[in-house]
């Protein structure tokens, strides 16, 4: 008597379709469904091949998304192996895609918390200041964008690690994916160590198109690397973003928190509120002993919190982990959480307040019912 050989069951391609549809598409943070990047799936003796229709034809990312694809399609009862077959996506749809993202961008009244994080003076670490929190709070669970505001000193795409084109369907573009934050700066489009040569109009039309033409999705917090002091680009953000909040970056040091009191009281006149203060480099710690040194002196976070009538959020030690995290494009939140720095900028990503600009001094859309 012969042993009974169980009947192989062939696979449902809907089925597969439906797996790999719900993959997202790591460029945009959609869903391949959502994308409608998934072709029909054909089934050969649970051998089965998956169409995918990329976003560009030079895709950054296309080792990612075929893993998870593959795994998504071999979950399948019946799939004994997934064959992926990439190929762009033709213009026509490319634009029809931007159309349908810009229309299902969240109404005006869905604003998420928008925080503009400034310094009186370069070299105080707003950058990455801005990046560690940004991390922590996506760590958290939310939604968060980070949009590199200083055109002429851009420094997020290093802190981050990613240094590519981001992806344009039409007139919309997708902001770049890194570390659970979705990400938009100059530097992603021009070639390392290019210097940026705009003048005051061509910043402000830059920064309204990183604003209206990007498909940021339903953000919880936006944050906004400002160029340090009170020049163009402040000057546009505060009427182009009137919901935002002002976050000051400064150093212990005199002379960062004094020109660092010019940006608050600058953002009291125009009836922007103040979230708070962060003194970085508050202190350095010896990687051996463990031993905290003022090397730039002491109080310029409680002076300057005090001078803007503000919160001081916390102190961030200045240690090797995160010049280190830095330099390697991640985050010290991510790269060594346990590290001194980490921890207090973790701790004040928790402790942001939300605040909303009075309606004091705004103009209001009339109605006429």
């Amino acid at each position: 008597m012969f042993p009974r050989i169980a009947a192989r069951t062939s696979p449902d391609p809907q089925r597969v379709a439906a797996a790999v549809g719900e993959v997202i598409e790591p460029e945009s943070g959609l869903s391949l469904d959502r994308l409608a990047a998934v072709g029909t799936v054909h089934d050969r003796g649970g051998r089965v091949r998956v169409p995918v229709a990329l976003l560009a034809t030079d895709y950054p990312l296309a080792d990612e998304l075929r893993a998870a694809v593959v795994a998504a399609a071999t979950g399948v009862a019946g799939v004994r192996e997934a064959v992926v077959e990439f190929a762009p996506m033709g213009q026509r749809d490319r634009v029809e895609l931007g159309e349908r993202l810009r229309a299902a961008a969240p109404p005006a009244t869905a604003t998420p918390r928008i925080y503009a994080v400034a310094s009186g003076k370069g070299g105080v670490g707003k950058s990455t200041v801005t990046a560690n929190l940004a991390v922590a709070l996506a760590a958290s669970g939310q939604r968060v964008g980070v949009l590199d505001a200083d055109v002429w000193g851009y420094s997020i795409p290093q802190l981050f690690g990613v240094h590519r084109t981001p992806v344009a369907l039409g007139g919309v573009m997708l902001p770049v994916q890194a570390h659970g934050v979705a990400l938009i700066s100059t530097g992603f489009f021009v070639a390392d160590g290019t210097p940026v040569v705009w003048r005051g109009p061509m910043l402000h039309k830059a920064l309204q198109q990183f604003l209206t033409d990007v498909a940021w999705g339903g953000l919880d917090v936006l944050l906004l690397d400002l160029p340090p002091g009170t020049g163009d680009i402040t000057m546009s953000l505060l009427e182009l973003v009137p919901d935002a909040a002002l976050l000051a970056v400064t150093t212990p040091q005199a002379a960062a928190r004094t020109v660092a009191t010019r940006v608050g009281r600058m953002a009291r006149e125009a009836g922007m509120p103040i979230a708070g203060v962060v003194e970085n480099m508050s202190a350095s710690v010896c990687a051996g002993c463990g031993e905290h040194t003022a090397v730039f002196g002491s109080g310029g976070g409680d002076q300057l919190a005090a001078e803007v009538d503000a919160p001081l959020l916390g102190q961030v030690p200045l240690d090797i982990e995160l010049r280190a995290a830095g330099d390697r494009g991640r985050p010290v939140v991510l790269d060594s959480p346990a590290a001194a720095s980490a921890v207090e900028l973790t701790r004040i990503a928790t402790a942001l307040p939300a605040v909303r600009r009075s309606l004091l001094r705004r103009s209001l859309p009339l109605s006429v019912s």
